[in-house]
């Protein structure tokens, strides 16, 4: 996540928005606008061109979004966590509106490598999101610890802090996450049920 030296000032804005003043909120977008734009941007580094989806639009759509609901805001960390599962989301809708549930079609292609996760396949939003969903119903922490590493871009170090266990932990429960989502994306590649 990009350090910048307005961390406390974030947190400060998110409150005084939870408080209901609505001024907070058009002082924290310009802080956090740029963040947000790069996670965008990193869901569609492999997307095909002429996309119907850029990354501008779907930062604003997560705004949209992110003003309507009612979070309890802790801090920056937190923030960004629920843009990133909002953007995630709307991708999933956006590709399941656009009818690309056939295997291989127009998929925004997410890459979780040891930079940023371990993994080497390429995965389609929608065949990931299935696998995510799955490892959610068999191990919720697990699956929260992906969607804050890999989509949130949060450090192991801030995972660790959101979700509130020992860094150790947070590296253990990643590589095994990794490694059940390769075989259930490979399962899924393959047919199998």
């Amino acid at each position: 996540m990009a350090e910048d030296g307005s961390k406390q000032g974030v947190t400060e804005l998110l409150l005084e928005w939870r408080r209901g003043d609505r001024g907070a909120l058009d002082q924290l977008m310009p802080l956090v606008y740029a963040e947000l734009r790069r996670l965008a941007g990193a869901y569609f580094k492999s997307e095909r061109i002429g996309h119907t989806l850029e990354p501008t639009a779907l930062v604003h759509e997560a705004y949209a979004r992110l003003v309507e609901v009612d979070v309890p805001w802790k801090d920056r960390v937190h923030f960004f966590a629920v843009a990133a599962r909002t953007m995630r989301r709307i991708l999933v809708d956006h590709a399941r509106s656009r009818g690309r549930l056939k295997r291989g079609g127009e998929m925004v292609r997410v890459t979780l490598d040891e930079g940023r996760a371990g993994m080497e396949p390429q995965l389609g939003i929608l065949a990931l999101d299935e696998a995510l969903e799955g490892l959610r119903v068999i191990d919720e922490r697990k699956h929260r610890l992906v969607e804050l590493r890999y989509f949130a871009g949060l450090t192991n170090e801030e995972s660790a802090e959101v979700v509130g266990v020992s860094l150790a932990t947070v590296k253990r429960e990643l590589k095994t996450a990794r490694a059940w989502l390769a075989v259930e994306m490979e399962r899924g590649s393959r047919g199998d049920s």
